[in-house]
């Protein structure tokens, strides 16, 4: 077969025969995606350019981003490669040549004679355009290619006229000749799928130039399921609608996502839609209602063949519950179909589905709950009220405030269910940090409806209302006096014995008591009552004694019995199984459980309190997942990684700025000031300082007292006196008041640079404490005091155990200073080398040695580490690429700041 070019139509434009330049393709290859998908690229690229491959084929469902990550393949080769785009429609099958019709029009008459003519025309043009360079086609295959195309496409590859990426949701969909190129691993399959979660915040990274919060990364992953084309549009629609801003460098959501005219988000479905039967059709009408239906009740209504076969589509998800609960797979779809049913075909389905039975909320999970109460608002119909309590109460749980509003609005007066719901009403309105509002709720409730309430839902309004003044200053000191009414009223209207409502009454007033010391600070004075009433025997009310065990552990903690405290934990940590049915109570045990190790120094432990990324559901509010990324930023400032902890703290305050609730903004603030301190940058961690300062709002006593906490650290940090003297004012008032935890934490922020009374009173209060970190404290005042270098290196190992890098890089300078002066070389060397690797978390050292012996230098630890390995110094100089006579100078400064006088002295120190 001939090969010889063909020069005819050689002056033809470009895009007028299918073909683009360089210049002219380049900025369409969407890079926004690139990150997510670099090892996939990677793959196609080396398939491209292994010698013996012919090319790869790019499968995936679709939306994933086939076709861009082709281009982006080809456009990678660089100038070397001239690309050449090919693309087979629908009706390709039936058209000979099909894909190539733009190459087979600039063929000459003469060539049209046979199937062999053109192939040899086809190829010879093609190696007449690509101008010496390797041609590499990027098939584009929606539907199924003709034979004749096959055939003078497997030509091309099979004669090394050019290789190729193909592209189809399958590798059958692809020519039968192509499926033995495969077996043969001629061709390279690079699978596609949906985004993870990791990804998604990556390619949103792309997208959008900026941080991005952890918020948006859920709600738009679980939105499209990891779809990166409707990543993309999601996004863009977000924009435009003003619902996605970018705050404080962040990007985040300031509500929930609404698709309701979201153009580009509803041409996408449109066309979904258009291929789809009216049997699946109507299952998707009545899972975007629904939101989830039992398969057996989908089944019966719709047909079990044509569930299966949505779920083969992958149109479905079903569970692995006892109910085996259907949904729609890509949420998307649901919420874009929901907006275009009219109130009439909404009721007609939930009629459809319900058969004119109203479904029981007592058996109805908080989800279930949700889901029925927004489809039945959505079709203008009145919930019984029942279940318009029970939803609101969901909504609490799920912190959907805004929803819990809607719902409890929807009782009226006169209907039983009205008082509770003022209760739920109140509930959401301090969520979104409204007290006035919600203490307005609760005095809706008449004197007259109040007295003539059962003694239970009478206490749980008392409770309610006590709840409420805490965050009034003006009226917490009411609350005593309320309480004392609440039990003279209960105690004179019925038998207050165990099992009567009566008793449940009164422990639910006693718990109120209990709840108003904690938020003052009353920790070691109530400790004998918690014990009492976390007795199981003393008390067989099984919620009143698991809140109030929950709240004996704090209480430890604080006041320092840490280590009782942890124990107290593991024991309720496997009794919260047996008390499900408490609403909240696992949601108290983690916060709780979260204090009592940080006071206990146990940062690392924190993070497993906080809900993975994968197993997060997207929240109704950003604030929900701030909080999670709240709590992960003070672990890490707390241990002195500043560096770890700004990520989520800023990302937090980003979130928090653009919600109501100031309790935990005041918090990000502090922490954030902190982080910034720790890391060196003091114009950062002043900005925040002053925010602190302009934000107002009250706290229980542990809100703050870790913002405090934090504001006085990131003030010292700064290099503020004035700090240090508050920091140590605070230790003596708590310590007064028997919360010794907080008392030595305080102390021993105040006394970086402390004299000998100083460490006295640091070593009396880890007298009064248990656990490794009231060992440090004791280690660091002890060894301050006496200059003894070993003991605190021993001070060191114990911080370096708690992953307490500040603390620990404390110790170590102090060490390398009383080492060095008492001439314990060995010492000092292990203190500094320890210093030296501390220098990759800690940016500023909290103390400097005076000793004279800075920190190796990225450079200087290198060839430490090769040198302590055995390398020479020319095996060093041939390493790095630089003189023997460098290596020489810098192993003179690594021997001269380490104290050592071999290289053998190296090992282990680097």
């Amino acid at each position: 077969m001939s090969n010889e070019p063909l020069s005819w139509g050689r002056g033809l434009a470009l895009h007028s025969v299918g073909l683009r330049s360089r210049a002219s393709s380049a900025p369409e290859v969407p890079h926004w995606s690139a990150p997510a998908r670099s090892a996939n690229l990677e793959a196609v690229r080396a398939a491209l350019t292994r010698e013996g491959s012919l090319g790869a084929v790019i499968t995936g469902p679709r939306g994933v981003g086939k076709s861009s990550l082709a281009r982006a393949a080809v456009a990678d080769l660089g100038q070397d490669a001239w690309p050449l785009q090919l693309r087979c429609g629908p009706a390709g099958a039936a058209t000979p040549y099909g894909c190539l019709s733009f190459l087979l029009a600039r063929l000459p008459q003469a060539y049209m004679g046979s199937p062999t003519a053109i192939l040899r025309g086809i190829t010879s043009l093609i190696r007449s355009d690509a101008g010496g360079r390797q041609c590499v086609i990027t098939l584009d295959t929606c539907g199924a290619i003709d034979d004749m195309s096959a055939g003078v496409l497997l030509n091309v590859l099979m004669t090394g006229t050019a290789r190729i990426v193909a592209v189809a949701p399958r590798s059958s969909d692809l020519p039968v000749d192509f499926h033995w190129l495969l077996a043969d691993r001629r061709l390279s399959e690079v699978r596609l799928d949906n985004l993870n979660e990791l990804q998604t915040r990556q390619v949103l990274l792309s997208l959008l130039g900026h941080k991005v919060s952890s918020s948006l990364v859920t709600t738009c992953h679980h939105m499209v399921g990891g779809n990166p084309l409707l990543l993309k549009a999601l996004v863009a629609e977000q924009q435009l609608s003003g619902n996605l801003v970018l705050s404080d460098s962040v990007w985040t959501l300031r509500d929930k996502i609404v698709l309701d005219g979201a153009a580009s988000l509803e041409d996408i479905v449109r066309s979904r839609w258009s291929r789809e039967t009216p049997e699946a059709r109507n299952v998707i009408e009545m899972l975007a209602c629904a939101r989830r239906v039992e398969l057996t009740r989908l089944s019966a209504l719709f047909g079990a063949d044509v569930v299966a076969d949505m779920e083969d589509a992958g149109l479905l998800d079903i569970d692995c519950s006892e109910h085996r609960w259907v949904s729609l797979r890509e949420k998307y779809i649901g919420d874009v179909v929901r907006t275009w049913l009219g109130i009439a075909r909404r009721r007609e389905l939930r009629a459809l589905l319900l058969e004119g039975e109203e479904p029981d909320p007592a058996g109805m999970t908080v989800q279930e709950l949700m889901a029925f109460a927004a489809w039945t608002h959505e079709c203008e119909a009145e919930l019984a009220p029942a279940l318009a309590l029970a939803a609101a109460d969901a909504a609490v749980q799920l912190f959907d405030p805004r929803f819990a509003l809607t719902y409890a609005d929807m009782l009226r007066r006169a209907d039983p269910e009205w008082v509770p719901g003022q209760r739920r009403k109140a509930a959401a309105y301090l969520q979104l940090d409204l007290p006035l509002q919600a203490m307005a709720a609760l005095e809706e409730v008449s004197r007259p409806e109040l007295d003539g309430l059962d003694v239970v839902e009478y206490a749980e309004v008392i409770a309610a209302k006590c709840r409420t003044m805490l965050w009034l200053p003006e009226r917490t000191a009411a609350i005593p006096g309320l309480l004392a009414q609440a039990r003279q009223r209960i105690g004179a209207a019925a038998d207050t014995r165990w099992p009567e409502p009566a008793a449940r009454a009164v422990n639910r007033i006693e718990l109120s008591s209990l709840e108003y010391r904690a938020f003052t600070g009353e920790y070691p004075a109530m400790i004998p009552d918690l014990e009492a009433a976390a007795d199981p025997v003393r008390n067989p009310d099984t919620a009143y004694r698991m809140h109030c065990g929950i709240l004996l552990m704090g209480a430890l903690a604080v006041s320092g019995r840490e280590m009782d405290a942890l124990s107290l934990m593991r024991q309720l940590g496997g009794q919260l199984s047996d008390a499900s049915e408490v609403v909240g109570l696992r949601e108290r045990y983690h916060r709780e459980s979260y204090l009592v190790l940080l006071l206990a120094g146990q940062w690392r432990r924190c993070a497993e309190l906080l809900p993975a990324e994968e197993n997060r559901e997207p929240s109704y509010l950003p604030s929900r997942t701030a909080g999670a990324e709240l709590a992960a930023g003070i672990a890490n400032a707390f241990a002195g990684r500043g560096g770890e902890a700004l990520d989520p703290l800023v990302s937090a305050v980003a979130q928090l700025e653009l919600q109501p609730v100031q309790t935990p903004l005041r918090t990000a603030y502090a922490a954030t000031a902190l982080a910034y301190a720790q890391t060196g940058n003091s114009a950062q961690a002043r900005k925040y300082l002053a925010k602190l300062q302009s934000a107002p709002g009250r706290s229980s006593f542990i809100a703050e007292t870790i913002i405090g906490f934090c504001a006085m650290v990131a003030r010292r940090w700064l290099g503020d006196p004035d700090a240090v003297k508050e920091l140590k004012e605070q230790a003596g008032l708590n310590a007064a008041a028997g919360r010794y935890t907080i008392a030595g934490i305080h102390q021993l922020a105040g006394t970086v640079n402390g004299g000998d009374a100083d460490f006295r009173i640091l070593e009396d209060m880890a007298g009064h404490r248990q656990g490794p970190l009231a060992e440090v404290s004791r280690l660091i005042a002890s060894g301050s005091r006496s200059k003894d270098a070993k003991t605190l290196l021993a001070g060191g190992e114990l911080a370096a155990t708690l992953e307490l890098d500040a603390v620990e890089a404390r110790c170590m300078a102090l060490a390398v200073d009383f080492a060095r002066h008492d001439g314990d070389a060995a010492t000092a060397r292990t203190a500094q080398a320890r210093l030296d690797i501390l220098a990759a978390t800690v940016a500023h050292l909290p103390i400097v040695p005076t000793s004279g012996s800075p920190l190796l230098t990225s450079r200087e630890r290198q060839i430490a580490r090769l040198a302590g390995g055995g390398a020479s110094n020319r095996d060093i100089a041939l390493e790095m690429g630089v003189s023997v006579r460098t290596v020489e100078g810098h192993l003179y400064q690594v021997f001269t700041k380490l104290g050592v006088t071999s290289r053998g002295d190296l090992t282990g120190l680097v």
